[in-house]
């Protein structure tokens, strides 16, 4: 039997067809159908081992599916050079934080991620730059430490200052792995009233957000993937995807799902 050829969607800002990703007998993703459309904001939900994580680095150009097809930008992983992809998706990551020099400047953080480098070398950076610079971190509640070493911030800050590196290039596609983790309770709710106020702008980019918790969803996003196993249990629009019995699906748990002025909130019953 013939199989169809991948067609991509020009107008798509993110299309995975029937992707699956295996590490020897294991499959991290199985068989997982979906579109991002320029316009949406979808939070990706799952419990660890979930395939989350390896998603997001298949959206960002960094991973190649074992099979099917991944297309960003209408543009098909494996049929495209990835170093034109990259500059126009912004990554905020655990993975990349880890690479980043702690005796760095955050105001170097954020400006060197013009050039696609971490960690500044012998780059000439413009004053338009460190004031893009600058004003991104002022958006993300973090303009105080321009001029502190990245090494001496808070878990909560280095996220705040991971986010405004990944804007820094006007990205087309923003991608946030767990973006409000390892935070308090007042960083948390300020960083989602800001990723709130963000999502609202009819001027950002489509955005991707994992997460492990539905009370880290800030208010606006509008669509939603269940994960588990590596296999999509549900999605969709986000109010018709987060209900009870998806979420119980999701985490193997009965849990009651409530919400409130735009947030979700889940307990065990």
């Amino acid at each position: 039997m013939a199989v169809a050829e991948f067609q991509s969607n020009p107008d798509a800002t993110l299309q995975f067809e029937q992707v699956t990703v295996r590490r020897g007998e294991k499959r991290l993703l199985d068989t997982i159908d979906w579109t991002v459309e320029e316009d949406e904001r979808w939070v990706i939900l799952g419990p660890n081992g979930a395939g989350k994580t390896t998603l997001l680095q298949l959206a960002a150009a960094t991973l190649h599916p074992t099979s099917g097809s991944v297309a960003i930008f209408g543009e098909r992983l494996g049929a495209v050079d990835v170093f034109e992809l990259r500059p126009r998706i912004g990554l905020s990551s655990a993975a990349l934080a880890q690479r980043i020099p702690p005796g760095e400047l955050v105001v170097d953080v954020v400006v060197s991620a013009g050039y696609a480098v971490i960690g500044r070398w012998r780059e000439a950076y413009g004053r338009l730059d460190v004031r893009r610079a600058k004003t991104l971190l002022a958006r993300f509640g973090v303009g105080q430490l321009a001029d502190r070493t990245y090494g001496t911030l808070s878990e909560g800050e280095r996220k705040r200052v991971q986010i405004a590196r990944a804007l820094m290039t006007d990205p087309e596609l923003l991608l946030l792995d767990e973006p409000a983790a390892g935070m308090d309770l007042g960083g948390r709710e300020d960083l989602l009233r800001r990723l709130a106020l963000f999502a609202a702008d009819a001027d950002a980019p489509a955005m991707v957000l994992v997460t492990h918790h539905v009370e880290e969803i800030p208010p606006g996003m509008s669509h939603a993937l269940l994960l588990r196993d590596g296999r999509s249990v549900a999605q969709g629009l986000l109010t018709d995807v987060l209900t009870s019995e998806h979420l119980s699906t999701t985490f193997g748990l009965n849990l009651s799902v409530e919400q409130a002025n735009g947030r979700f909130f889940a307990r065990a019953v």
